[in-house]
């Protein structure tokens, strides 16, 4: 599972015109992939590292400061492209086996009391956002 971190002053997700999710104030965006051999546990252990990590405000955490977590499934992570021009998204895992595995990660930051505002799984989203710092930090349960 990889998640992409970016602390964001603002943002918001959209499908269609219409938002379907937003930050209701400064916290993070978590793009969000899955792959093959991931788990519920492995999801679990993404959303305790998310609001963990300390890279808001004098170093703190979502966690330490009740910020928001605007989540978005995001496939292309997994993309390869060592050959050629055009990304293989083998690496991605389908439909069927990472949509409940990116809800089981919201689940978990939920259950930890975190606001979590999200996209729509497999729809075309238009995401917005103003990154503050800017700060991006790669979080893979490879790691």
């Amino acid at each position: 599972m990889r998640v992409v971190l970016q602390r964001a002053l603002s943002a918001s997700v959209s499908v269609d015109g219409e938002v379907v999710g937003s930050l209701p104030g400064p916290g993070l965006v978590a793009l969000v992939g899955i792959t093959h051999g991931d788990t519920p546990r492995t999801a679990a252990d993404m959303a305790a590292r998310t609001l963990r990590l300390r890279i808001l405000d004098g170093e703190r955490s979502a966690s330490d400061l009740g910020a928001p977590v605007l989540v978005v499934s995001q496939f292309t992570l997994y993309a390869r492209t060592r050959k050629g021009r055009r990304p293989s998204w083998s690496a991605a895992a389908p439909a069927p086996v990472s949509e409940p595995l990116v809800e089981a990660y919201v689940r978990a930051l939920r259950e930890a009391s975190a606001h979590v505002e999200t996209g729509r799984f497999g729809a075309h989203m238009e995401v917005a956002l103003v990154n503050d710092g800017p700060v991006t930090i790669l979080l893979d349960s490879a790691d």
